[in-house]
């Protein structure tokens, strides 16, 4: 999902005005992608003059962090702050979450291998 740098975004709106959808409008003079409404063509990366919209992928430390913080929190909740058993089950438990969403994410990216070679593609 391509995302815009705020701190290189001089609001020219070159993004807004050649979005194909509409899916880039202006929120106090930075542009901003609707998430739910890109299709994720690329004009946006191709036809910024400033290369403030940016891949995803530049984000996976970040989304790391986050989801890191996410677990600390929840193993600072008092129902599991002072056992170390519950502690360690949630771990499991957030470990086998998140090998599920990479399982998901990998059947995905082989389903979309196989439409590549379908009418989609011709």
């Amino acid at each position: 999902m391509p995302w815009i740098n705020k701190e290189l975004c001089t609001g020219c709106q070159t993004c807004v005005d050649e979005c194909s959808v509409g899916a880039i409008s202006m929120e106090e003079d930075i542009a901003f992608i609707k998430e739910g409404e890109c299709i994720r063509c690329g004009v946006c990366h191709d036809v910024c003059p400033d290369d403030a919209v940016r891949h995803d992928g530049e984000r996976i430390p970040e989304e790391v962090q986050s989801n890191l913080a996410w677990a600390k929190k929840l193993l600072t909740h008092e129902y599991y702050s002072n056992d170390k058993t519950k502690q360690k089950q949630l771990i499991d438990r957030l470990q086998r979450f998140f090998a599920k969403n990479k399982k998901v994410a990998e059947k995905t990216i082989g389903q979309l291998g196989i439409l590549r070679n379908t009418e989609y593609a011709d």
